[in-house]
């Protein structure tokens, strides 16, 4: 019989309130906070406001509870069934000895993922730089060709087309289309935008679609596509979604604008406004000219008062020649400058009238015409091709034909009930049978029966 050594101490004794209070304490210093997905099941709403529920996956559940001070900011109330996503503390409900979830936040698993993983990439992304002002590229203070990234039938690229012909119709768009949505977006974005580099042909770049979702843009919170967008040569503007919409591709471009329409106007000078400030010019310089001719002639007025003082006759023919001639030059100059002018202007309206939409509409359907006449005849070429396929299997398909067989002098056996003779054991002495040519039938009694000898 064995019995406890006297000299050793005596073991501590806890209650059951002190040993569950304790494992609380270690549980909550150990797992302060974390993320949890799974299954509401047991949902319960107390009268006091909280909620008391479990979380399960296909192999366990844990039991949870989300008091009212925190479920009151929750943006939906959960359903038995529903996928969740909730960030919770671990702590033991001491008087059952239960340990249980403390919710502290909660969102339906879709949308609360896709939210993780871009503050996840976010925070991964900043911490390597890809984000800092100072490896940003300023936009070209000239831009004569635009390259817009998007989906061609998109309401976006509609909406910049249409900005840059209003604001500067001489900037040429050139267009890089790929999907925007879906799970091919990213890798369709990259490639678009690795082909847009190669080409080297713009001057800018707008990347971006119209608002959405957070799933709907979750191809432009990409890791390799940010990565690709940084490391981009040409200057990138960001327009995804709407001015509350941001993305990790919004982060790492050169310039992020809050919608499509607003990249447009960033890389767009407003011809109006230069217009504008080209006549303010030309109204000042005409002003300047007169205020300097009316200068002169009343520097002229003051010498010739002063040489109708002094009275020297021939010194005041030689001061009025010496009038005349500058008279004539300021107004040469003055001829000059407002044929500059006038030059200036004519200019400034023929190129607006070369960037004028007509032109380009003109170009556009040139090119539609084109394509067209294209189209028809490579449609006319596959029809001549599918023709003589056809023409070929036909003559294939006559020449292992029986009746191609019965033109070169065969015959098909049937019996009196149709079935076809393969074997003289299928026939008998006086048995009727038909016999199948080329050009009809002939009815045969067999009068003799001779099978193949070895």
């Amino acid at each position: 019989m064995y019995t406890e050594p006297t000299s050793q101490k005596s073991p501590e004794i806890y209650t059951v309130a002190r040993l569950n209070a304790e494992v609380r304490l270690i549980l909550e210093l150990q797992f302060r906070s974390l993320w949890l997905c799974g299954e509401i099941s047991n949902f319960v709403a107390a009268s006091s406001g909280h909620w008391y529920f479990s979380l399960k996956d296909n192999e366990a559940q844990v039991k949870a509870a989300m008091f009212k001070q925190s479920n009151r900011n929750a943006s939906f109330r959960p359903q038995n069934g529903q996928q969740v996503l909730v960030r919770a503390r671990i702590s033991v409900y001491e008087p059952r000895g239960e340990y249980q979830l403390l919710v502290d936040f909660i969102e339906p698993a879709g949308d609360g993922l896709l939210r993780q993983q871009y503050e996840q990439l976010k925070a991964k992304l900043a911490s390597e730089g890809l984000f800092a002002p100072e490896r940003k590229k300023p936009l070209p203070s000239s831009i004569r060709r635009v390259g817009v990234i998007t989906s061609p039938t998109g309401a976006a690229v509609r909406d910049i087309v249409t900005v840059l012909n209003r604001r500067a119709p001489a900037i040429e768009i050139i267009i890089y289309p790929a999907l925007v949505q879906g799970m091919q977006a990213p890798h369709d974005l990259i490639a678009s935008l690795s082909h847009a580099i190669r080409r080297h042909e713009v001057d800018v770049l707008i990347i971006g679609r119209g608002g959405g979702s957070l799933e709907d843009l979750a191809c432009f919170n990409d890791e390799q596509l940010a990565r690709q967008i940084a490391a981009c040569p040409l200057p990138i503007v960001s327009a995804v979604g709407h001015e509350i919409d941001f993305t990790i591709a919004d982060f790492v471009a050169d310039v992020r604008a809050p919608t499509p329409s607003a990249a447009a106007e960033l890389v767009s000078p407003d011809q109006q406004a230069q217009l504008g400030v080209v006549l303010s010019l030309h109204e000042r310089l005409q002003r300047a000219m007169r205020m300097q001719q009316g200068r002169a002639a009343q520097r002229f007025v003051q010498l010739v008062e002063r040489l109708k003082r002094q009275e020297p006759s021939r010194k005041l023919q030689q001061q009025q020649q010496r009038l005349d001639e500058l008279q004539q030059r300021l107004t040469l100059a003055m001829q000059r400058r407002l044929q500059l002018s006038t030059l200036t202007q004519q200019s400034l309206q023929q190129r607006l009238q070369q960037a004028s939409p007509a032109l380009t509409i003109t170009r556009w359907r040139e090119r539609e015409q084109f394509a067209s006449a294209q189209l028809q005849q490579a449609m006319l070429r596959l029809l001549q091709r599918k023709r003589q396929q056809a023409q070929q299997h036909a003559a294939l398909l006559h020449q292992v034909s029986p009746l191609a067989t019965l033109q070169r002098g065969y015959g098909l056996v049937w019996q009196a009930d149709g079935r076809a003779v393969h074997s003289v054991s299928q026939v008998a002495v006086n048995a009727t049978i038909d016999v199948q040519l080329r050009d009809g039938h002939v009815s045969a009694t067999v009068t003799a029966v001779h099978p193949k000898t070895e």
